[in-house]
């Protein structure tokens, strides 16, 4: 048997396991690859109902995180809900203090689809600071307003971030019939694109597809392709059921 990549999630539990990091050791395994898990918060809620946060210390993160470094080849960290900027820059340089050459996925959690505001008034400079020490980031539509003030265009706010580092740009909230992504990498733009499904809104959808990308990226693909594949996964994860908690197939 071949022997799988091991790929670190470091995310909060969503006991209902549709996002997350539940829905991320879900994806992980679909794509042949050994997930790790790491829990950064503690939250109450299900699909369609969010009643609280308990925010796990850094130091209690980094402890989790250290034991699994110290026993295994961990060159993929995809990071989901943390409680601040703060503590995700301090997180990002103990991964990179334990291994330079990691590569980091960030799925900015800012607002859970049940509608609960997780953070507010980014600070700009920090934020820099930290893309440029990550690979990729994985904003939807609301979450890159919010992440970039100022009155340009959705795809010239992506592209600004791309100086930093690569943008997945999710296209999900928008209301065309063709739900359209794109990854901005600095230099080049490339589009995957596939008709919005009926029913098809999921609870962890961000999560998945993060997860995706970054199952794909541990394969060894381009990133270009990585998304492609994430993209197609993403899509049978929508149609699986009309409910807001999708089914995973394998990849």
């Amino acid at each position: 048997m071949n022997n799988r990549p091991f790929v670190l999630s470091i995310a909060g539990l969503d006991p209902s396991a549709g996002a997350g990091i539940l829905a991320d050791i879900k994806t992980f395994e679909q794509h042949q690859i050994y997930g790790l898990g790491v829990c950064s918060a503690i939250t109450f809620q299900h699909d369609n109902h969010f009643e609280g946060v308990t925010w796990l210390d850094n130091q209690t993160i980094i402890h989790q995180a250290k034991l699994l470094f110290d026993k295994y080849p961990i060159d993929f960290v995809k990071i989901g809900l943390v409680q601040s900027l703060k503590d995700l820059d301090e997180i990002i340089n103990t991964l990179l203090s334990w291994n330079s050459t990691i590569k980091i996925i960030w799925d900015p959690i800012l607002k859970a689809s049940a509608g609960f505001d997780f953070h507010e008034n980014i600070n700009q400079i920090l934020l820099e600071k930290i893309l440029k020490k990550i690979y990729l980031i994985t904003p939807n539509l609301p979450e890159l307003q919010l992440l970039v003030v100022g009155g340009s265009s959705v795809e010239q706010k992506a592209f600004g971030l791309s100086k930093f580092c690569n943008v997945y740009l999710k296209g999900g909230h928008s209301d065309n019939e063709i739900c359209k992504d794109i990854l901005f990498t600095g230099i080049n733009t490339f589009s995957f694109t596939a008709e919005r499904i009926p029913n098809g809104e999921k609870h962890g959808s961000g999560c998945v597809l993060s997860s995706a990308i970054t199952a794909n990226l541990s394969k060894g693909l381009s990133l270009e392709e990585t998304c492609e594949n994430a993209k197609h996964y993403m899509n049978q994860f929508l149609k699986s059921n009309p409910s807001l908690l999708g089914y995973h197939f394998q990849s």
